[in-house]
């Protein structure tokens, strides 16, 4: 007659390939949860990513920039392709990289084909963190099953971001060495600026577009290198806003002791422009255009391209204050962050009509 002991080893035979299923579940559940790890983004969402991050979709051009300053290889492509004059001061091969297309801001052109083609591991966007831009993440990451960061895109949180994006991309060492450049060199020169006696502060007028009628109230994220420094900005007197269309008369009223001009008409027209002639910064021909290659140097795009317009204002508008010397240090900023070594007629046509003339 059987006894209960006997029959355990058969009840373990009939048992066993249960159990062992569920010990393969639990086993591949532990190793999809040690594949990925969770991330806090600037938006405050909760998003799990892979613990190993070999391929990135930027969604617009600040995080494009970011991406490339930081980590180039990761890269899955341009959100819009470099032009041959941008190329020239982009590194190779990153810079002949295919485009993908943009999925935030104006002129949104990526498909959600178009970005599963590319398979990257993450997407990140960096700017806005609102409920615009978190509906576009969750949507975008519920239609792909991509992780898509937000990251916080504000200039004076520049260290900040680097820092948060070398930790998620495992590059903490690069991020570390170029968050402190950003830190450093906006105390540096907003100490040295804030030391100048209120009464030789100039104000700056800065004209977008060809006729140089756009600009950026208080408080845009256009005018963020001019706040971050303590620069005056006489389009502030309009009140807080983003970008707005101002009438010449009002630019007149301002009598602006400097113009910043973006684009190559409006720099060539506003000094010969009888209409312009009775402003201060005409009269003393202290009109500089913006440089913008291979990204602008203050706002197109308003992302970590602006770092070196600080020590740019800094030299232009306060010879006094002892900023480094201007070529010198475009020279180690685009070795720094674009991974490119200029030559002297990169340089020179970088610099032209950025700074004043000779004496």
């Amino acid at each position: 007659m059987s006894t209960d002991f006997d029959r355990r080893p058969w009840r373990w035979f009939r048992r066993a390939p249960l159990l062992a299923s569920l010990c393969l579940l639990a086993a591949a559940t532990l190793d999809a949860a040690a594949q990925t790890r969770a991330v806090t983004d600037a938006a405050g969402r909760t998003v799990e990513v892979p613990a190993r991050i070999t391929r990135v979709l930027a969604a617009g051009p600040p995080a494009s920039v970011l991406l490339y300053t930081l980590a180039p290889d990761l890269m899955a492509g341009w959100v819009r392709a470099p032009s041959p004059e941008e190329k020239a001061y982009l590194a190779a091969p990153y810079r002949d990289m295919p485009a993908h297309g943009r999925l935030t801001g104006r002129g949104n052109t990526a498909s959600i084909e178009a970005i599963l083609a590319q398979k990257p591991d993450l997407i990140l966007d960096v700017g806005g963190t609102d409920a615009t831009y978190v509906s576009l993440a969750e949507r975008v990451q519920q239609q792909t099953g991509i992780p898509y960061l937000l990251l916080d895109g504000l200039f004076a949180r520049t260290a900040t971001t680097y820092r948060t994006l070398g930790k998620i991309l495992g590059r903490e060492d690069h991020a570390e060495t170029l968050a402190r450049y950003a830190e450093t060199t906006m105390q540096d020169m907003r100490r040295r600026i804030d030391a100048v006696p209120a009464a030789r502060h100039p104000g700056v007028y800065y004209g977008r577009g060809p006729r140089g009628l756009e600009t950026g109230l208080a408080g845009s994220i256009n005018m963020e290198v001019l706040e971050a420094i303590g620069i005056r900005n006489v389009a502030a007197a309009a009140g807080r806003g983003g970008l707005t269309t101002v009438s010449l008369e009002q630019i007149l009223a301002w009598n602006p002791d400097v113009i910043l001009a973006l684009e190559p008409q409006f720099y060539r027209d506003v000094a010969q422009n009888p209409l312009w002639s009775g402003i201060k910064a005409v009269r003393d021909r202290r009109i500089y255009r913006v440089p913008s290659l291979p990204y602008g140097w203050f706002d197109s795009p308003p992302g970590v391209n602006r770092l070196i317009a600080i020590q740019w204002l800094a030299a232009v508008l306060y010879p006094e204050i002892g900023a480094p010397s201007l070529r010198p240090a475009t020279r180690a900023f685009y070795d720094q962050f674009y991974h490119v070594q200029l030559t002297d007629d990169l340089l020179d046509a970088l610099l032209r009509d950025a700074t004043p003339p000779p004496p």
